[in-house]
């Protein structure tokens, strides 16, 4: 089963995933995938279409939103729309989690503090991204 990481309630990280998840993410309570991965990344990476096609059998959303590096702006666009229970993957977790953050500083909603204690919560640290999200609207 994939390593699936709660951030908040309804925003969840993972690291690569494959076709053979969706169906099983979808009884987990999850309604919307965000691919954070470009299919060039890893020989033996799933493609895109292929993870698309296996979402919507399940009865997902998806958005392929890759980066690699700094979030796109697309990417954290993807985040921030993300509406309901929403799973973000890539390689490890980490740029999903990032994508999601700077999303959250964006609206305002979330201090910086807040927004690095639930990526830590699940197991990620970007507590050096606290001086960026503030300047990008945190509280």
């Amino acid at each position: 089963m994939t390593d699936v990481r709660r951030v908040t309630d309804d925003f969840a990280v993972a690291p690569q995933l494959g076709p053979e998840s969706l169906a099983d993410l979808k009884a987990m309570g999850f309604r919307h995938i965000i691919n954070n991965r470009p299919d060039e990344e890893a020989p033996d990476g799933a493609k895109s279409t292929d993870v698309r096609a296996a979402a919507v059998a399940a009865g997902l959303t998806y958005v392929h939103a890759p980066f690699v590096g700094q979030p796109t702006p697309e990417a954290i666009e993807a985040a921030a729309k993300a509406a309901g229970p929403t799973l973000a993957y890539c390689r490890s977790g980490t740029r999903s989690v990032t994508a999601w953050a700077l999303a959250q500083a964006k609206t305002g909603a979330m201090s910086a503090e807040d927004i690095a204690g639930a990526a830590a919560g699940a197991g990620y640290n970007i507590s050096g991204l606290k001086e960026t999200l503030r300047r990008l609207g945190a509280k």
